[in-house]
């Protein structure tokens, strides 16, 4: 099964939680990286107590495979090589909106996401077309 853990900047640091199971993973960090570690370590945890009392892990846990839905501060922190005011010229987004948007404290509509999400899209299929 596939679960989506999503990643959010969360007062100092982020969090990273799932959603579609009725089982809640979590775990928090200073970093994106730091979060994604702690929900993998609980996952682990709670595999090792459903074996050590004997139970059967329920199905929605068994072979569980992660995708992650970032909002913007969280992806430009996984991802801290990418120049956000770069991407923001190449998406066609002011990067001073861009910057305020990478440090969390600024409301992003639904279209700008999706205009965001597009053009990591874009960059994505473009990498992948490169042969070296």
């Amino acid at each position: 099964m596939t679960a989506l853990a999503i990643i959010e900047k969360d007062g100092n640091g982020f969090s990273v939680y799932t959603e579609n199971l009725k089982t809640v993973l979590h775990g928090s960090g200073a970093s994106v990286a730091e979060a994604k570690a702690e929900m993998l370590a609980g996952y682990e945890d709670l595999i090792k107590m459903y074996a050590e009392d004997g139970h059967a892990l329920p199905k929605e846990l068994q072979d569980l495979s992660f995708t992650y839905k970032y909002d913007i501060s969280a992806f430009f922190n996984a991802f801290d090589f990418l120049n956000a005011s770069k991407f923001a010229e190449r998406v066609g987004i002011s990067p001073s909106l861009m910057r305020h948007y990478k440090g969390g404290n600024t409301y992003i509509s639904p279209a700008q996401a999706k205009k965001i999400e597009s053009g990591l899209h874009q960059i994505g299929k473009e990498l992948l077309a490169v042969n070296l």
